[in-house]
C-alpha cells in the first residue's frame, strides 16, 4: 500500500491489531505489533528490519527486540488469527504445502543445502510447512512450522554425515577413470564424522535458540502436529489436499484416517493398490515358520499407473471444475476405485483395506496419465467436486507469491528460531487483514 492508500485503512488496521494482539499482556508489545504489521504493508522493495523502520520513522532496534527477544506468546497470536481465518474465509479445504526460503549464510535455524520445490533444485535454503484454509476465492495461512533437517539434529546429525561422507566416497570410486585412477582413498573414519557432525549441530542450535525439543522430523509429521495443534482449537479441516511430497507418505494418508479427516492427495504413478473388487483370503500356513494371523490378498498390488492404464484412456471423462482467468478449466479424468497398500494401513478386522477413489488426469494430448490422486472422499461424490478437491492446492501458489513479493515473508535476516516463527506470524496476521479488505465490500482501499 501506498502511504495515502494506508491512510484510509489505519483504523481498520488499529481494530484489527487490537483484536489479534488480545493475548499479548504488555501494551508497549501490542504497539510494536501493530507498528510492524504497517511496516510489512506499506509500499517498500524490502520487509526487513532496518529499511521498515526507516519508512516507518521508527528506531529499528525496537522492531528488532520485539520480534527476537521479547516475551509476547506467539503461538497464541497464531490461534486466534487462525480462528479468525477460518471464520472469515469458510473453507473447502485445508492445503499442506512448503516453501523454501534463499539463504547466502549458515547461521539462520535450518538452513542447509536441500531440495525446495519452490525453488526447482537443491540450494541453501530454509523450509516452512504451511497449512492454509483455502476456497477458490480467498486463502490464508493457519499455521507454520520450520523444518529442521537431520544436520540441526544433535541425535541424527552424526550418522547422516557419515553416510553422506561414504556415499560420496563410492560417488568419486564410481567416477574415476580406471586408468588414471588413484590409489583407494582411506576408508571414512566415521567417529571423527560423526562427532564433528554432532559438535557442528550443537553449536548451529546454541547460536539459533532452537529449543531442545525441535529436531528433525519429515515434514509430513510437521503437518500433522499443525493439525493437531489447530484440532485443539476447535479446528477441523473439512479435507486436507497436499501434493505427492505428502501424499506419497502412507503415514501420513494413515494419520490422516486415524484422525477421520478426509484427504484429497497428489501421488506419483508407482504407488501401489489392489484393485476395489480384490478380497483377502484366510490365512495358510506350511508349518514352517510364524503361524500367520490374519487373512491377506492373494495377489501382490500393482501400482496405480498400471491400474489406470489397464482401464484405458476410453474410460476417462471431460470434467470442468472451476472458471479460470480464460474462461472454463476442463480436462479429462480416469476414475477408479481401489484399494491402497501399505504396511501402515489400518485394516478392519477380516483383513480389508479400505476403499478410496483413484483419480488420474489423462488429457486428450497425452499419451499416458499426467496426475494422479487419492481421495478418501465418499464413493458417491460428484466427479466435479471430486476434481476441485483436487485441484484446489493452485491458491497456496497465490498465497506464497503473495506472502513472499508484497509482504516480505523470506524478508527476514534474523538467526534465532523465535525470531523466524515471529516473522512468519506477523506477515500472516498482515495477509490475513488484506484478504479481510480484498473481500470486505465496505474496503474503500485497494489491497
Amino acid at each position: 500500500m501506498t502511504p495515502d492508500e494506508f491512510s484510509v485503512v489505519r483504523q481498520r488496521l488499529e481494530a484489527f491489531a487490537a483484536d489479534v494482539f488480545v493475548p499479548v499482556a504488555r501494551s508497549d508489545q501490542r504497539a510494536k505489533g501493530e507498528t510492524y504489521l504497517r511496516g510489512l504493508l506499506l509500499d517498500g522493495r524490502r520487509k526487513s528490519m532496518r529499511p521498515m523502520a526507516a519508512r516507518l520513522g521508527v528506531d529499528h532496534q525496537g522492531l528488532q527486540q520485539f520480534v527476537t527477544a521479547s516475551t509476547w506468546d506467539t503461538a497464541a497470536v497464531r490461534a486466534r488469527l487462525a480462528c479468525r481465518a477460518v471464520e472469515f474465509i469458510d473453507p473447502v479445504a485445508w492445503v499442506v504445502d512448503d516453501t523454501g526460503f534463499p539463504k547466502d549464510g549458515t547461521g539462520s535455524p535450518g538452513v542447509a543445502r536441500q531440495y525446495s520445490g519452490t525453488l526447482g533444485k537443491v540450494a541453501n535454503c530454509q523450509i516452512g510447512v504451511s497449512v492454509h484454509a483455502v476456497t477458490d476465492t480467498a486463502s490464508c495461512p493457519l499455521e507454520w512450522r520450520l523444518f529442521l533437517p537431520e544436520s540441526w539434529d544433535v541425535a541424527k546429525a552424526g550418522p547422516a554425515a557419515v553416510k553422506a561422507a561414504k556415499a560420496k566416497q563410492r560417488k568419486t570410486l564410481t567416477n574415476a577413470p580406471r586408468a588414471a585412477a588413484p590409489a583407494a582413498p582411506a576408508d571414512v573414519d566415521a567417529e571423527a564424522v560423526a562427532t564433528a557432525a554432532t559438535e557442528a549441530a550443537r553449536q548451529r542450535r546454541r547460536k539459533s535458540a532452537v529449543p531442545d525439543d525441535k529436531g528433525h522430523r519429515p515434514k509430513w509429521m510437521l503437518a500433522v502436529e499443525m493439525l493437531d495443534g489447530l484440532a485443539r482449537h476447535g479446528l477441523r479441516p473439512p479435507l486436507v489436499a497436499a501434493d505427492s511430497g505428502y501424499g506419497d507418505s502412507g503415514p501420513f494418508r494413515a494419520a490422516l484416517d486415524e484422525r477421520g479427516i478426509v484427504y484429497s492427495v497428489q501421488v506419483t504413478g508407482e504407488t501401489l493398490a489392489h484393485p476395489a473388487d480384490a478380497a483377502p483370503v484366510p490365512p495358510t500356513w506350511s508349518g514352517h515358520g510364524r503361524p500367520p494371523t490374519r487373512p491377506d490378498y492373494p495377489h501382490d498390488p500393482v501400482s496405480i499407473a498400471h491400474h489406470v492404464l489397464a482401464a484405458g484412456r476410453d474410460t476417462a471423462t471431460t470434467v470442468t471444475w472451476r472458471e479460470g482467468s480464460t474462461g472454463n478449466l476442463s480436462s479429462q479424468f480416469v476414475f477408479l476405485r481401489v484399494r491402497p497398500a501399505g504396511h501402515r494401513i489400518t485394516r478392519d478386522t477380516d483383513g480389508t483395506l479400505p476403499e478410496r477413489w483413484l483419480i488420474a488426469e489423462w488429457p486428450d494430448d497425452e499419451p499416458e496419465p499426467v496426475t494422479y490422486w487419492l481421495t478418501s472422499q465418499p464413493a458417491d461424490t460428484d466427479p466435479t467436486n471430486l476434481i476441485r478437491t483436487a485441484k484446489i492446492r493452485w491458491r497456496i501458489e497465490h498465497d506464497y507469491r503473495e506472502l513472499k513479493t508484497g509482504l516480505g515473508l523470506d524478508h527476514f535476516e534474523g538467526r534465532s528460531w523465535t525470531g523466524w516463527h515471529r516473522h512468519v506470524t506477523l506477515v500472516t496476521a498482515a495477509h490475513l487483514f488484506i484478504t479481510l479488505l480484498r473481500h470486505d465490500p465496505k474496503a474503500d482501499a485497494p489491497a
